[in-house]
């Protein structure tokens, strides 16, 4: 019996000990089956990349972006975070706008000239692992700026022969980009073209109908100027904006063989009033014959004529056709002849009360048709010639029809009257959109 118990023992010893070592076995193949495995991903496999691509417009770190192109950020395989921001050198946030979609963000207004900006944020992937949005570019910084006047006051009311007048303070040289930076939108819709004019100092371009405005025409210029290269290293220094009317159409016919003018509105007379024009005898005071455009207009006005031996003479009712110093004003002196004989000094004389009866009639940009002199109306008569030319001619004169022949004419020629007096109308320095700085 104890034999049997002994030996029943023996064999259960002898049972767990096999399982033991079988036990054994197994977890030692398991963990050398893993180990052997793990040793082989160490050695070949690197994380995997987030799926979300961040690009950036302009490209990071461009040293001289232009402040006026796209200025964006952009997410594939993923959506972008409501905390990416554009920021200024200063901390300022620049105003953008984020797609509905979330896969873009764009800064809707114009940058600064010579500025750090600064992206930060975040975006998500498909996967949705965090993405940064952060790095810098500059924008250029020009070697120059370019500004300019607008000779027409927002909602100023003007005559039929108005031209729209852009006067920059340096020479432009690439007139083409300036030129398509320019829009101009007429309602009725009427045909016209820019042309460039002479520079004394800097560069001007007019745009001018075809033919005289409709009454009640409205005109809208619109000038992207800033952040635009005009050649040279020059810049633009604002955007520019033009908004004006065209009034009743007033025009004053002006026969010098007929010793009057007869002013007309929509073809109608309105008077008929007796003058004196240019003498003739020299060239100087020669009324010049061609369209010329009402620029001012002042009830008293100081003239001086150093050559005809005059000097601050008092003239009233004073309305300004040309700046060669031609004016349709009142001169008592020569009543008399008014009507019958031109003896003046190139302007056109009215009595004191006719002159008046004009003068409140008279409006920027009126035209004033003056014929039968010896001499025409040319570029060398101040800044408003614009009608001397054929519509083939002055269209040959914009920048994109072929670079024009600019002719360097002097606002004023050497022996004109020299003449002073304070401009009634207003100049617009035109409406600037301020820049994130």
């Amino acid at each position: 019996m104890s034999d049997f118990r002994d030996r029943l023992m023996l064999s259960r010893r002898s049972a767990l000990t096999v399982l033991a070592v079988g036990a054994a076995g197994v977890t030692a193949a398991a963990c050398s089956s893993d180990n052997k495995s793990g040793d082989s991903a160490q050695g070949s496999k690197a994380p995997s990349d987030p799926d979300a691509t961040v690009s950036y417009s302009p490209p990071l770190d461009t040293p001289d972006a232009s402040p006026i192109v796209e200025v964006s950020v952009k997410v594939a395989d993923g959506v972008l975070n409501p905390d990416v921001q554009l920021t200024n050198a200063n901390g300022r946030v620049v105003t953008g706008v984020m797609s509905e979609d979330r896969t873009s963000f764009t800064v809707t207004e114009p940058l600064g000239y010579g500025g750090q900006y600064t992206w930060s944020g975040s975006a998500t992937g498909n996967d949705r692992r965090p993405v940064p949005v952060a790095g810098t570019f500059s924008t250029v910084t020009p070697e120059n700026q370019i500004g300019l006047v607008v000779n027409l006051a927002d909602g100023q009311e003007v005559g039929v022969a108005t031209p729209l007048i852009l006067t920059f303070d340096e020479v432009v040289t690439d007139k083409k980009a300036v030129e398509q930076a320019l829009k101009v939108t007429t309602t009725p819709e009427t045909e016209g073209s820019w042309a460039w004019l002479g520079e004394d100092g800097g560069s001007r371009v007019h745009w001018r109908t075809k033919d005289y405005y409709q009454p009640g025409t409205k005109v809208s210029m619109v000038a992207k100027l800033y952040g635009l290269d005009h050649g040279d290293g020059y810049y633009g220094e604002a955007d520019v904006t033009s908004d004006f009317v065209i009034g009743r159409n007033q025009v004053v016919i002006a026969d010098a063989d007929s010793h009057q003018i007869v002013v007309q509105n929509d073809g109608n007379t309105l008077m008929t009033l007796p003058c004196s024009y240019g003498e003739g005898d020299l060239d100087r005071n020669v009324t010049r014959s061609g369209i010329h455009v009402v620029s001012e207009k002042h009830e008293d006005f100081y003239m001086s004529n150093p050559a005809a031996g005059y000097f601050n003479v008092r003239e009233r009712f004073a309305v300004r056709i040309s700046n060669n110093g031609e004016f349709i004003h009142a001169n008592p002196d020569t009543v008399g002849v008014q009507g019958s004989s031109n003896v003046t000094n190139g302007c056109i004389n009215l009595s004191l009360e006719n002159a008046e009866q004009y003068f409140a009639t008279a409006m920027y940009g009126d035209p004033v048709e003056v014929t039968n002199t010896r001499i025409p109306l040319s570029e060398e008569d101040g800044d408003i010639y614009d009608w001397i030319y054929d519509w083939e001619t002055w269209k040959s004169m914009s920048a994109l029809a072929g670079e024009p022949d600019v002719k360097s004419a002097p606002a004023t020629p050497k022996d004109a009257p020299d003449v002073s007096g304070i401009p009634t109308t207003p100049q617009n320095s035109g409406s600037r959109q301020t820049p994130v700085g």
